[in-house]
């Protein structure tokens, strides 16, 4: 594919609310990208005033400052800037994220391999506080079955790319009903993985900042309503003990870090009931016992991890 016009055309959705400085950092790993085909970027503003100076049209680079449109928060910018690209395919940037070199040709490259897939994911770099740790998933291809047992981190938003025409018409636009837009890339890959599994390039393609730049990163109450709408909407959760298991294990230790002890009790016993491995049962009852949820939160991050 050595001509220009071979390459699909990409749209780059980037949802951004006052973070400008580490905007204007991802939108320039997007646009410096050794990509010959033509890039489009939907830079969304939510809930902020749009910056007009960043509009750019030339050398098959364009960008297109946009404001949010549909309902305010993280799912409803995404969806304003995908139903304004016209482009083969889609991929989302976090605005405070940053795209590795190579990171679009090697999606592109293994869509073409694998030519019955519609979403392709890449590993990630996590940096928290300076510390850089790889995460990798250890393998090509994840299933509905995998991401009901599992999150996996590090099929990170930063590194969904997919097929427009398949999501349009197939697994559907960013779901805006999910609470504060928290988790809302985990029921995407769930749906996307349903339709057909998800192809995976296992190198980190991504740089990933946790912990003092997340807006959720101890919002524990909206972390609850998403994991809750998570085993309402998806069956796989619930009919995989070990999925299960996790849900649970995560709901104990939100309600935990707020000093609900009852219900945070309540699932500690249906984690263990489910599956009794489930480690997140046994650290919640620590969080209970008086052990800091921030302080786990923190460990956990030093080492690209989380609840």
């Amino acid at each position: 594919m050595a001509a220009q016009q071979q390459w699909p055309s990409l749209g780059v959705v980037i949802a951004t609310h006052k973070r400008p400085e580490l905007m204007r950092r991802a939108l320039e790993s997007v646009l410096t990208q050794d990509y010959e085909g033509v890039i489009y970027v939907a830079l969304v503003f939510d809930r902020c005033e749009p910056d007009i100076t960043l509009t750019k049209d030339a050398n098959h680079r364009s960008v297109s400052v946009l404001t949010n449109t549909r309902t305010p928060g993280l799912a409803g910018a995404r969806n304003t800037g995908i139903l304004s690209l016209d482009t083969e395919l889609v991929a989302f940037c976090d605005d405070d994220d940053q795209w590795l070199p190579g990171k679009i040709r090697a999606q592109v490259e293994r869509l073409e391999q694998v030519p019955e897939a519609d979403f392709v994911t890449t590993a990630m770099r996590v940096n928290f506080r300076g510390k850089d740790t790889v995460r990798l998933a250890g393998t090509d291809t994840v299933t509905v079955q995998d991401m009901a047992r599992s999150r996996m981190a590090m099929l990170h938003s930063s590194s969904f790319m997919f097929r427009r025409a398949a999501m349009l018409e197939g697994f559907g636009l960013v779901d805006e009903d999910i609470p504060q837009s928290m988790a809302e890339d985990w029921d995407l890959l769930l749906r996307a993985a349903r339709a057909h599994p998800i192809t995976h390039v296992d190198h980190p393609l991504v740089d990933i900042q946790w912990g003092q730049n997340s807006y959720f990163n101890e919002a524990w109450r909206d972390k609850n309503e998403a994991q809750s709408w998570l085993l309402e909407h998806h069956p796989e959760m619930r009919q995989d003990r070990t999925g299960a298991a996790l849900q649970y294990g995560k709901l104990a230790f939100g309600h935990a870090a707020l000093g609900e002890r009852k219900r945070a009790l309540r699932y500690v016993w249906k984690t263990l009931l489910s599956n009794w491995r489930e480690p997140r049962g046994p650290i919640a009852l620590a969080v209970i016992s008086g052990l800091p949820a921030e302080r786990i939160q923190d460990w956990l991050n030093r080492y690209g991890h989380g609840i």
